[in-house]
């Protein structure tokens, strides 16, 4: 097993010679990627000495692999540094340049694209936007608010997967289980490790998804979609038409409502993974759930003990093939 994990500070590279383990944790639910460097707090009695080669605001990139064929894992950036009987580094994607405050501003009409290019402008320019996702507001204030808060209310408002990449510097935004990063296979019988998945039809998860806006003019409206009788979950929308309405209803009952695995599994640092991979789960056993699953989480572990991913999958999106 190998690693590099360097640190770039005022200009200047530094690389880590010692770790103790690294966590990395991305999900499509949570608007940054994190990462936790553990370090013992002294090597060979002698306390690390990281203070100023280290700190708060500081970029980081961690390669992770097998005999020296490194592949980057996390790009970001040093949010603080902990000390409890070991020095514990806490990173965060993107989102961390993204949590500065932005001018007051009420944007009417606008859309998620056109907030996201405002938080853009006014934040980091050097950033790129992908988004497809073509829910339109009759108007959208933002006040006292951060770039991070913005994209909450976004990814809270819209269901939708809000995300960073760093390396290439782009803000993304997407309809939830659309965008396709890559594809994979796991199979029970051969690199399942330990598996706590429970199969369970969308006819056996009833949804009933209301959503509520009030508009311009002050009369709210409602939308509801799923099965009536089912688990009632409401969600608060500025102000918008009823199609974009009925659009963000959808997407909260697809992430909430599908046939498909609950819970999660372990695997190995081979193959590589991410949330918005396509993973291919093969079960022998039992046929009918053998298919291809959107990855929702991925949380990778590496240690002297060896490298491990506990991997979250969601929908089903297509059966045996």
């Amino acid at each position: 097993m190998t690693w590099q994990i360097k640190f770039t500070t005022d200009g200047r590279t530094y690389e880590l010679r010692t770790l103790e383990s690294c966590e990395i944790e991305c999900s499509v639910d949570n608007l940054a990627d994190r990462a936790k460097i553990i370090l013992p707090e002294a090597v060979i009695n002698r306390v690390l000495q990281i203070e100023g080669k280290i700190k708060r605001g500081s970029k980081v990139v961690i390669q992770l692999g097998y005999d020296n064929e490194l592949v980057n894992e996390f790009e970001g950036y040093v949010e603080k540094i902990t000390n409890d009987g070991s020095l514990v580094i806490h990173c965060e994607d993107s989102l961390f340049l993204f949590r500065v405050s932005v001018p007051d501003v009420q944007l009417k009409p606008t859309s998620v694209k056109k907030i996201a290019e405002y938080l853009i402008a006014h934040i980091d320019k050097s950033y790129k936007l992908s988004c497809d996702y073509t829910i339109n507001y009759e108007k959208f204030t933002i006040h006292q608010a951060t770039g991070y808060d913005v994209l909450k209310k976004l990814q809270e408002e819209t269901k939708a997967n809000i995300y960073f990449d760093s390396q290439a510097k782009v803000l993304h935004i997407h309809p939830p289980y659309i965008e396709k990063a890559g594809s994979v296979v796991y199979s029970m019988s051969r690199n399942i490790e330990k598996s706590s998945l429970e199969y369970k039809q969308a006819i056996d998860k009833k949804i009933e998804v209301t959503v509520e806006s009030t508009d311009t003019k002050g009369k709210m409206k409602s939308i509801t979609v799923g099965t009536t009788g089912g688990d009632k979950q409401t969600f608060k929308v500025g102000p918008m038409s009823e199609q974009d309405m009925r659009s963000v209803a959808k997407a909260a009952l697809l992430r909430g409502s599908y046939d498909g695995y609950e819970g999660s599994f372990d695997s190995w640092l081979i193959p590589q993974v991410a949330p918005g991979y396509s993973a291919k789960i093969v079960d022998h056993d039992y046929p009918y759930k053998t298919g291809w699953y959107y990855v929702v989480s991925v949380k990778t572990n590496f240690s002297a003990s060896g490298g491990v991913r506990t991997i979250t999958p969601g929908i089903k999106l297509s059966s045996n093939g």
